[in-house]
């Protein structure tokens, strides 16, 4: 791997992390207007399409693509990324861009945790450490016992295990499984699940909306894109700490556009759960 392609696996993966920002303040516009489910289903639609249309790209074809000889975990890991995915957006809708990112930005150190139960990783004494610090950050930013603790609070709590499972799961089907057929049953099997939620939930949408449910669709697809790039011309373990700048991206569409505001507490268990997050990250490129 040259310097060049870690400099533009960077450079990607600071334009997915803008692209998702934007995808998710679009998350929240509608899904405060119409049902998360319905608005999750147009969007997978779309997601389908593209997953599809990448496959008829790749060596085999949709064949080659669909092909797996574990099925269940992929349908699975499907319906779990779905899901996670409609309760991250209506904890958009209850508590802000803000603090559902803030408390979701501790997957990573969920990961790191469940990776030993789940697959069996060695998690060494400083990896447990921080993973605890971590989660001191997370009771910063929730405030339990200091205010009156509101329940909505647990929802992107619930969704960050969900997706760290997930990720977890994505591992595990790897050692088996290509990439482009992980890829290619996310987007099938969660547009079909999807569907047969979303369409008893349909809602008339006006035309201006229409207009930003589009612009939610094109940006997943363009996310999608450009991680896809991203992982294509630089290692994982390079470009993965960038991802956190989401957090700031969402932290500035959140203040401009809807009128949040961030909490002395958020902020400090924000850069706590990051750092803890940062460091596993490092201990993990060390350890392999």
């Amino acid at each position: 791997m040259t310097e060049q392609n870690t400099r533009l696996g960077i450079l990607l993966m600071l334009a997915t992390t803008l692209v998702f920002a934007v995808q998710d303040g679009l998350s929240r516009h509608l899904a405060g207007e119409y049902n998360v489910f319905m608005v999750i289903m147009i969007r997978y639609w779309f997601f389908a399409a593209f997953v599809i249309a990448i496959s008829k790209r790749n060596a085999g074809g949709l064949r080659a693509a669909a092909r797996t000889t574990q099925p269940v975990l992929q349908t699975v890991r499907a319906l779990l990324l779905v899901t996670e995915i409609c309760i991250i957006v209506l904890g958009f809708t209850l508590l802000g861009l803000v603090e559902t990112h803030a408390v979701f930005a501790c997957y990573p150190l969920l990961i790191a945790a469940l990776s030993g139960p789940v697959l069996g990783e060695r998690v060494g004494w400083r990896r447990w450490t921080a993973i605890a610090i971590g989660f001191v950050g997370v009771l910063i930013i929730l405030q339990p016992g200091v205010t009156v603790f509101e329940p909505e609070a647990v929802i992107p709590l619930i969704g960050a295990l969900m997706f760290a499972l997930y990720g977890l799961l994505t591992r595990y089907a790897a050692r088996r499984d290509t990439a482009a057929t992980s890829f290619f049953w996310t987007g099938t099997v969660g547009a079909i699940g999807m569907t047969c939620i979303g369409v008893w939930f349909w809602e008339p949408m006006v035309l201006a909306d229409w207009g930003w449910m589009s612009a939610l669709c094109l940006t997943g697809v363009l996310g999608h894109f450009t991680l896809i790039k991203c992982y294509a011309v630089a290692e994982a373990s390079a470009v993965q700490p960038f991802a956190y700048l989401q957090l700031v991206f969402i932290s500035i569409i959140g203040v401009a556009v809807f009128g949040e505001t961030i909490r002395t507490n958020v902020a400090i268990g924000v850069m706590v759960v990051v750092g803890a997050g940062l460091f596993t990250l490092w201990r993990q490129r060390k350890a392999a």
